[in-house]
């Protein structure tokens, strides 16, 4: 089974990180959430996290996929963190999914993984990279990247992460479950 690992950072947009998190579960994958440092995280709207583990212990293993939630300042924490860009980056190079939500593709955008790429982003989130192929639209695919809008497009986002690593059947199922 496929296994994905989805960073916390303080601030970070609880729509975002709670619906991936619950739809890539659904679909039988295997989720691991993992804070920046030991402390639960605060969501930017208040709500408090608990991580499955920290980051340092979750970069022991393997993943076949990366998901960053967004929100602010959760994005600006990520982006500050030079292990999440170092794991950016490897995951690219190793050719594995990395995928990302509202402002955290400017994540991506600083670990130089969206220059010349289509994306999409919370409006105005990635004017500061115009190297990037901005669009709009809900979810943008571009090879093994993925990128979403924001907190009303999360359901969308997550559908298409499980529909990309266990099959369209797979998304079907999970999508028919959630009564759309």
């Amino acid at each position: 089974m496929p296994t994905v690992l989805i960073p916390l950072a303080q601030g970070c947009e609880e729509i975002e990180a709670i619906t991936v998190i619950d739809i890539l579960r659904r679909a039988g994958i295997t989720v691991l959430s993992a804070g920046l440092d030991t402390q639960p995280v605060r969501a930017s709207r208040g709500t408090v996290l608990i991580p499955d583990t920290t980051l340092e212990m979750a970069l022991k293993q393997s993943f076949d996929m990366l998901v960053l939630p967004g929100g602010q300042p959760g994005s600006n924490n990520l982006k500050a963190d030079a292990r999440i860009l170092a794991l950016l980056n490897s995951m690219a190079i190793e050719g594995k999914y990395v995928a990302a939500i509202c402002a955290a593709p400017s994540v991506l955008a600083t670990a130089g993984l969206l220059d010349g790429k289509r994306a999409t982003s919370f409006p105005g989130a990635l004017d500061a990279f115009p190297k990037v192929q901005q669009h709009t639209a809900a979810v943008v695919e571009d090879g093994k990247l993925i990128t979403s809008r924001g907190p009303g497009t999360a359901m969308d986002f997550a559908l298409t992460l499980v529909e990309r690593l266990a099959g369209k059947a797979k998304r079907q199922d999970v999508e028919s479950g959630l009564v759309r």
